[in-house]
């Protein structure tokens, strides 16, 4: 293995098989060890054909110092290649062989057994599938749930591979028919961050599935989660925000949820660059704020976020004032908040599209309920609306307009409306909201009378 220092790569192969060859132990726990630290330096191709031999070596009649030596070289190997030799690695029998060696092995080699599969699952999505089809999973879940293992490195190792493992469909399934969620929750909680983000996203997929979501609940599910959110870096805070949106999404969690404190930590996500995070954060608090005291928060730190200069945190803010002023209970905290002054005062002094398209979605969502309209109308909302009808998105223009057709069709604000009543914009929307609206009612009254002919049809009469 000198010759490595000299690049002359093919011709160390040669001689690692060569000595690999000579069943001298000393000589091939040296030569390995030596593989196992140079792995960073050789190239990939030389580094595949050495898998093979190594695999050869993991072997119950193969010295436990060379066993040992190989289970190591080849978990170093694994990492190499941005994940190609994991596959490599995968693609052999050492899965199998390694899963054979794995019940009967020493604590320190279990270890570096366990390090093996960890980089090779965690690599490659195929190693995952090849792991659990001979019967990977129930090695992991039986050797977590034993009296025997007591070691914590031992253990991380193992909920590693369990939350890689439970990225897969299936897993989660018999994760859930095992009785092992609370083992997927506990590698949400302990471990590398990579890890434990891989167990949120398994959680927020088994979340999905209503009978699991109170075992995931009252395994401690959200209480790991919350964690994540708060104290993961992007990408895990994404994931657990999703996850916990999936659990909330229940009725019964939604007041547990948020009392973990998770109104800020969404709030945070609005005011961030990453777009996903935005649409996760809308997502959650329209989920949360079915509740009076939730809606308070979540108002609160919209009102915030509305009084800043980020033009798409604004904008964010105010898509979720307008999914929320369809909730008839948070239009009091809108007032008590000045939520509508807020919303008039964006229109006027913002030159983004985007915050004006979602601020006059707000406002005509508003424009639907009476009181609403005449605060919108007293804080002089109905000229800068007109305005917005000569803007040069077309979004803007229409939900703009629509805001105007409600604002004209009450009867107390009708005579304010002459500067828009002529306007392309605003005869066009009216005509297709009457439309609309007629549309819904004779589909309203085609399902009338199908019930009515469906309760007096006479099946005698034929």
């Amino acid at each position: 293995m000198d010759q490595y220092q000299s690049q002359d790569w093919v011709q160390s192969l040669h001689q690692f098989e060569h000595i690999i060859a000579t069943n001298s132990e000393s000589l091939q726990v040296e030569s390995i060890i030596k593989l196992s630290r140079l792995s960073n330096r050789i190239p990939v191709s030389i580094l595949v054909s050495t898998v093979p031999i190594l695999v050869d070596l993991l072997d119950t009649s193969t010295a436990n110092s060379v066993l040992k030596a190989s289970v190591y070289c080849l978990k170093c190997i694994s990492c190499q290649g941005d994940g190609k030799l994991a596959v490599t690695i995968g693609q052999s029998r050492a899965i199998h062989r390694i899963l054979c060696l794995l019940p009967q092995s020493e604590l320190a080699l279990q270890r570096v057994l366990l390090k093996c599969i960890r980089n090779i699952v965690a690599f490659d999505g195929p190693n995952r599938v090849n792991l659990v089809r001979i019967g990977g999973l129930k090695v992991v879940v039986d050797m977590l749930n034993s009296d025997t293992c007591p070691d914590d490195s031992l253990r991380r190792l193992l909920l590693d591979i369990l939350s890689a493992l439970a990225l897969l469909r299936e897993v989660r399934r018999s994760v859930f028919n095992l009785r092992a969620v609370g083992l997927l929750v506990e590698a949400c909680k302990v471990g590398k961050m990579v890890s434990r983000a891989r167990a949120g996203q398994a959680i927020g997929l088994l979340g999905l599935v209503k009978r699991a979501r109170r075992e995931l609940v009252n395994s401690g599910a959200i209480e790991a989660l919350v964690d994540l959110l708060r104290n993961g870096d992007v990408s895990t805070r994404l994931v657990a925000g999703n996850a916990l949106g999936v659990i909330s999404s229940h009725v019964d969690y939604i007041r547990p949820v948020a009392e973990h404190g998770v109104i800020p930590l969404y709030a945070e996500l609005l005011r961030e660059q990453e777009p996903l995070g935005k649409e996760i954060a809308e997502d959650v608090f329209c989920i949360l704020a079915v509740t009076d005291d939730n809606a308070v928060a979540i108002v609160e730190h919209l009102v915030t976020i509305m009084r800043g200069n980020d033009n798409e945190s604004v904008g964010a803010a105010a898509d979720v004032v307008w999914d929320l002023s369809s909730y008839k209970h948070v239009l009091p905290v809108f007032h008590s908040f000045g939520v509508i002054s807020l919303l008039v005062e964006l229109l006027r002094r913002s030159d983004d599209s985007n915050v004006k398209e979602k601020v006059c979605g707000a406002i005509g969502q508003l424009s639907y309920n009476d009181a609403e309209r005449v605060v919108i109308a007293d804080l002089g909302g109905i000229s800068v609306l007109i305005s917005m009808l000569e803007d040069e998105s077309e979004e803007v223009k229409d939900n703009a307009a629509q805001a105007l057709v409600c604002l004209y069709e009450d009867p107390l604000l009708c005579d304010r409306m002459s500067g828009a009543l002529s306007h392309p914009v605003f005869l066009r929307v009216r005509e297709r909201m009457v439309q609309t609206r007629a549309a819904e009612l004779r589909l309203a009254e085609s399902v009338r009378q199908m019930t009515v002919d469906e309760l007096t049809w006479n099946p005698a009469l034929g």
